[in-house]
């Protein structure tokens, strides 16, 4: 199989169930982001960090693959003229998302309480961390955007906010277990 197609050379990408769309259609900003977040996570993955960490993120990644098969499906495509779903695999559900949900409860019980806004930094890893966090933001962003034009799962964007929450608190904990300072946020006040 050959890697190029040459059927997007003139700005047109396919979704999936064939519908030929421009290149920067939302649904392709949508999942075009979502696999930059996998990246980054992939990333954070490859850094000094525990197994434990390792597998939950490795999990993450396969979810957002799911994900991006979702967004890349438009609705009208979802179902096979036999009346079958086109994806034929697991969808991102209430199950992905209390994973994440369970994950960032577990990190929190070992984390000092926040007191202040955190400054993104204090070491390369968590640095990764922020920006996944970031990257997720806009993913979320653009795919409420794209609910707004035409319905999507609601449970995509679910799992896009608590996965930013996860990438947050990921990032506080590898600060701890890399005993790094966090860097508070405090506004200089007003002379």
């Amino acid at each position: 199989m050959k890697i190029y197609t040459k059927t997007g050379d003139t700005g047109t990408t396919s979704l999936y169930g064939g519908t030929r769309v421009k290149k920067h259609n939302l649904r392709i900003e949508s999942y075009g982001t979502v696999d930059e977040l996998n990246s980054y996570i992939g990333l954070i993955k490859d850094q000094e960090i525990s197994d434990t960490n390792k597998n939950s993120l490795l999990k993450i990644q396969n979810e957002l693959f799911i994900l991006g098969s979702m967004l890349a499906t438009p609705p009208e495509k979802e179902t096979l003229k036999n009346g079958k779903e086109r994806l034929n695999i697991p969808k991102i559900n209430e199950s992905a998302i209390l994973f994440l949900e369970n994950e960032i409860d577990t990190m929190d019980a070992t984390l000092p309480q926040m007191t202040h806004f955190i400054l993104p930094g204090g070491h390369q890893t968590v640095s990764f961390c922020h920006v996944a966090r970031c990257v997720c933001r806009r993913a979320e962003r653009l795919s409420v955007a794209l609910n707004d034009q035409e319905t999507i799962n609601t449970d995509i964007i679910k799992y896009l906010n608590r996965l930013s929450d996860y990438l947050f608190t990921l990032a506080r904990k590898l600060s701890n277990d890399l005993s790094v300072e966090e860097i508070k946020w405090i506004p200089e006040k007003k002379s």
